[in-house]
């Protein structure tokens, strides 16, 4: 395999590309209130459930105007997303008790979440949804200190908590779960599972959380030989990509087996089986074979393999089955 072919993107990835966190002006109050009162400025809703109000008749986030926000009277605070070009941008998550429906009909709007909409949305959009649901789900899991069970107060536009005990006034930030997931590969085969419950079909990459103390290659060859008995080496780093469902960062690996034995250690698969490339292509056909849903980067690591081991397009294979 030619590893030095560029990676396929992963959806959510290169939101660097066009967004500037600005992440150092965040402490600065003035700065932000300035961002926040400008007449360009763009607010980012979602509701409790971390769905975003999209516009009602295209896939577009349906972003509020500086107009739209004073007009509404939220009462929201607004957290600080960053910079497109000189625009800022922010989020405003409701509470529980916001009157959604009637939010919808006075914005003209319809409410998606990350999962059902990132695909269709431009890759810009899906980048700063998925930043902006991780964030706002963070927020809402880090209500109390877990030093003191102290209230906390959000600081730092958004990105920083900060524990109410004057006796600790202890600061929180936001965390990010690192997983590893792996596209192994034996003498023109790569190695998928599934688990009870999925689809009819329908088969992945393996994947899990990473553990203290270990690093990601170490990750790899764990959760693959507990899942599914499978012993690897030659790892390589494929690309990431971020999941915020609820807060979690996917790193990538294409690994290479030492041998094909599989045996089912940890039960949480029900079943593990090499593929080919021709039996991959054959089960799309008959609909015996289903792939992860190409929101995830596991369908990317996939599609590579497929690419650059038999010149296939998975995107036109799924397309035809169809």
């Amino acid at each position: 395999m030619d590893r030095d072919t560029p990676p396929h993107q992963s959806t959510f990835a290169g939101l660097s590309l066009v967004l500037n966190r600005a992440a150092e002006r965040r402490d600065d109050g003035e700065w932000i209130a300035a961002q926040a009162g400008a007449p360009d400025a763009r607010y980012l809703l979602l509701d409790a459930a971390g769905e975003a109000f999209m516009h009602r008749h295209r896939e577009a986030l349906r972003w509020l105007d500086q107009r739209e926000y004073e007009s509404l009277g939220l009462g929201i605070p607004a957290s600080f997303l960053g910079l497109i070009e000189i625009t800022p941008h922010f989020l405003l998550v409701l509470e529980e008790t916001a009157s959604v429906d009637q939010l919808e009909e006075v914005l003209d709007a319809r409410r998606m979440s990350l999962r059902s909409v990132g695909l269709q949305l431009a890759a810009d959009e899906a980048g700063l949804f998925a930043y902006a649901k991780g964030l706002a789900h963070w927020q809402r899991e880090m209500r109390y200190c877990h030093r003191c069970a102290a209230p906390l107060e959000l600081v730092a536009a958004g990105h920083r908590a900060r524990c109410t005990n004057p006796d600790g006034a202890h600061m929180h930030f936001p965390r990010t779960d690192a997983a590893v997931i792996m596209l192994v590969e034996y003498e023109g085969a790569c190695l998928l599972g599934r688990q009870v419950g999925w689809p009819p079909g329908r088969y992945s990459t393996l994947a899990g959380f990473v553990e203290p103390g270990e690093s990601l290659e170490d990750a790899v060859r764990r959760e693959v030989a507990e899942e599914s008995g499978v012993i690897v080496n030659d790892i390589h780093y494929h690309s990431s990509q971020p999941w915020p469902m609820p807060a979690s960062l996917m790193v990538g690996f294409i690994a290479t087996a030492s041998s094909p034995h599989i045996t089912l250690r940890d039960r949480e698969l029900e079943d593990a089986r090499w593929f080919t490339p021709q039996q991959i292509v054959d089960g799309l056909a008959d609909g015996s074979f289903l792939p992860s849903m190409a929101l995830s980067v596991s369908y990317q690591l996939l599609a590579y393999w497929l690419k650059q081991r038999a010149g296939l397009d998975l995107d036109v294979l799924v397309a035809n089955a169809r």
